[in-house]
């Protein structure tokens, strides 16, 4: 039997989505439940977990470099453990890969069963052979989980997972699998308990939120959702990811704009503005579908701010169609958007379409498009300027320790000069200097703002 350093640290690095940030927090919570402590230094570490995303090939190639990288730590370290998770390990191809070429990978797990890896650890530890576990599919979630939160003061709620829209671009119905809807009262019961524990703000994750509680009873949805979460006392902030457009119901934008805890932020990937290329990726709404849904969220939720997910260079993308979705983010203003130039992703129908487009034009366009969603972040940050806005506090800048980070209620990064006794904490910050990419602003007492409660009384102009 193999000799195994009994040192019980762990490293857990995250590619990807906030659903992949949310199992990371689960394994980190379980391997803390069974005595393990976090170890930053990779070289010192027992044992390092990769919990990897698929939804591009650079995160592939990202994955693949910082495995090759672990052969080489192995050396000096040869007990170390490496175990690889998360959506690229639902593909065969990739887990057969792994098996052939990466012989320092001694755990292998899925999406599906994560709640498997302590028993999957404990048996590689005993047994001293390579553990290649990946579920196919899951028709239920589990429950109860134990989770190390990053923040104490906020929290991810998983509502449901999975997908059924296959879009013809996206992996994600085949790492992910089915839609599956958690019973509302167990959610309610976990917000209440993460709320009890000092949470303020919990932010609902499923692959489609607008698509939750149509695999339950029918008077499940998700804007009744968000209604019954509004009603639980100290919870301050709810935020939710990620929107389907075709699934934004007048229901879920009415619900957002009369539940005061419900933050105005939505973020609504649109992926295209053309009619013609979103038929082809079979996201089934269409450039009039999207104007028409931006118009009535503004028109009906005070100061709302929308980002959204632009993919440049789908195949058959032509010129015309580009300007298609430049219309679209001039007639939406969109805030902030996450660009990508199209990625192949095997197994998906997009990635045998003729047409594909040359990674010049695809680069070509994104900086045209990055150009105008660029302008529009910063006009719309503008309107900003001298507002007294309310921030929940989150850490200390990355670049001036001396300068502590927040959110304001619509996503605005927001950075001013503090101490470490703000973190967790709602302050009042007037800001200072709007810029494209944050706000910078000014701590104000409560007796600064005339005794007002509404961080938003200095209402955005009509115009932004």
């Amino acid at each position: 039997m193999k000799h195994f350093n009994k040192k019980l640290t762990f490293f857990i690095k995250t590619f990807g989505c906030a659903m992949n940030e949310n199992d990371s927090e689960k394994l980190s919570g379980m391997l803390k439940a069974l005595g393990y402590v976090e170890e930053n230094d990779i070289n010192k570490v027992g044992l390092v977990i990769f919990n990897t995303c698929s939804i591009r090939e650079n995160a592939d190639d990202r994955v693949f470099g910082n495995i090759g990288a672990i052969k080489t730590v192995k050396k000096t370290n040869p007990d170390l453990i490496l175990a690889v998770c998360g959506c690229m390990m639902q593909q065969p191809e990739i887990v057969k890969k792994i098996v052939r070429t990466y012989p320092q990978v001694d755990l292998v797990f899925g999406t599906h069963n994560i709640h498997q890896f302590p028993e999957l650890l404990n048996n590689f530890l005993v047994n001293g052979q390579r553990m290649i576990e990946v579920w196919e599919d899951s028709d239920a979630i589990v429950e109860d989980l134990p989770t190390d939160r990053r923040y104490p003061f906020k929290a991810f709620v998983t509502i449901m997972n999975g997908c059924n829209n296959f879009c013809t671009y996206c992996i994600v119905p085949y790492t992910r699998g089915r839609e599956v809807s958690r019973q509302p009262g167990k959610i309610f019961n976990e917000v209440q308990a993460l709320v009890a524990d000092g949470c303020v703000e919990v932010t609902l994750l499923g692959q489609n939120v607008n698509s939750y509680g149509n695999d339950l009873e029918k008077d499940v949805n998700f804007a009744n959702l968000l209604r019954k979460l509004n009603t639980i006392e100290n919870l301050k902030r709810i935020r939710f990811m990620t929107s389907h457009p075709k699934d934004l119901t007048d229901a879920v934008i009415e619900a957002i704009a009369d539940c005061d805890k419900v933050c105005n932020y939505i973020h609504l990937p649109i992926q295209s503005g053309s009619t013609r290329i979103l038929k082809a990726m079979n996201r089934k709404y269409t450039q009039e579908d999207i104007i028409n849904r931006v118009q009535k969220m503004k028109d009906r939720i005070p100061d709302v701010a929308i980002t959204t997910d632009i993919i440049v260079g789908f195949p058959g993308e032509t010129e015309e169609d580009f300007m298609e979705t430049l219309k679209v983010i001039k007639a939406c203003k969109f805030d902030s958007a996450f660009t990508f130039l199209y990625s192949i992703r095997t197994g998906t129908p997009a990635a045998t379409m003729e047409n594909q487009i040359p990674e010049e034009i695809k680069h070509d366009r994104i900086n045209r498009c990055l150009e105008v969603l660029h302008q529009i972040g910063h006009d719309i940050n503008q309107n900003y300027q001298d507002r007294v806005v309310e921030v929940l506090v989150e850490e200390t800048s990355r670049n001036n320790p001396d300068r502590m980070t927040g959110r304001t209620r619509t996503g605005k990064l927001v950075i001013f000069e503090g101490d470490l006794s703000d973190i967790g904490k709602q302050v009042m910050i007037k800001i200072t200097d709007a810029k494209t990419f944050s706000l910078d602003g000014k701590k104000i007492e409560q007796e600064e703002t005339d005794g007002r409660i509404n961080p938003y009384d200095d209402p955005v102009p009509e115009n932004s």
